[in-house]
C-alpha cells in the first residue's frame, strides 16, 4: 500500500496546526509549528502569519488534507471511507469521522499504547494486537462497540509499549474507550462521536468538496 514517506513536520506546517504525527516531539519546543509557524517552501513565509487567504474550494481542500494526514490515510482509501459514509443512513460527515476513529491504528494510539498513529500501525503490523482474542495485523480494521483489544508481545516489545504508556499519561483518553494500561488492554465502550475528537474538524467542508 502507498504511504507518505516525506517529513511529517512539513505536513503540520502546511496545515498550520499540530497534527501530532511525531509523538512526544509535538509536545516540546522542537515542534516545527512552534519553531516555524508558516507553510514550507520558498513562498511559505509570505502572507498573514505565513498562510494566505483561501477560496471556498481551497478551504475545503485543506480541510480534507488535514483530516487525511491526521489519520494517515491516502486519497483512494479516504475517498472509499467517504463513499461508505455517504451510503450509510445518517449524517455523512459524522459517519466519515466515526469510520476514521474506529480504525485499529487510531484506537491503539487513543489508548496510549503508541505515541503516534504511525507507531500504532507498526505495532499492528508486528502482530502484537489482538481483537476479541484474535490476532489482527490490519491497521485499517474497524473496531465495533464491545470489542476488546489486547497487546501481546515478547518482553522487549512489552517494555517498548510500557514506555509509550508512561509518555502518554498526560494525554486525555476518549470517553468511548476503556483502558487497562497495566494489562496492555482496552475495550470499545461505544462508537465515537464528533465531540470525542479534540482536533477542530469542519467535516461539512469535506462533504461539500466530494459532493461537487
Amino acid at each position: 500500500m502507498a504511504r507518505y514517506a516525506g517529513a511529517d513536520c512539513r505536513l503540520c506546517r502546511r496545515e498550520g496546526l499540530k497534527l501530532f504525527l511525531k509523538g512526544t516531539r509535538c509536545y516540546t519546543e522542537k515542534c516545527a509549528i512552534a519553531r516555524r509557524a508558516y507553510a514550507p517552501g520558498q513562498h511559505g513565509a509570505g502572507g498573514k502569519k505565513g498562510y494566505h487567504k483561501l477560496s471556498n474550494y481551497g478551504g475545503q481542500l485543506r480541510e480534507k488534507q488535514k483530516v487525511k494526514r491526521t489519520y494517515g490515510v491516502m486519497e483512494r482509501q479516504f475517498r472509499r471511507y467517504f463513499q461508505i459514509a455517504s451510503k450509510t443512513k445518517g449524517v455523512t460527515g459524522k459517519i466519515l469521522l466515526q469510520l476514521l476513529e474506529r480504525r485499529l491504528d487510531n484506537v491503539i494510539f487513543r489508548l496510549g499504547f503508541a505515541l503516534s498513529r504511525d507507531a500504532a500501525r507498526q505495532i499492528t503490523n508486528h502482530g502484537w494486537v489482538f481483537v476479541n482474542q484474535k490476532r489482527v495485523n490490519v491497521p485499517s480494521y474497524l473496531v465495533k462497540s464491545g470489542d476488546s483489544i489486547e497487546l501481546k508481545a515478547k518482553p522487549k516489545g512489552l517494555e517498548y509499549i510500557r514506555q509509550n504508556i508512561k509518555l502518554a499519561l498526560e494525554r486525555a483518553k476518549p470517553p468511548w474507550l476503556d483502558v487497562h494500561s497495566e494489562k496492555f488492554a482496552g475495550k470499545v465502550l461505544r462508537l465515537p462521536e464528533k465531540d470525542d475528537i479534540v482536533m477542530p474538524i469542519q467535516e461539512q467542508l469535506i462533504v461539500e468538496l466530494y459532493s461537487k
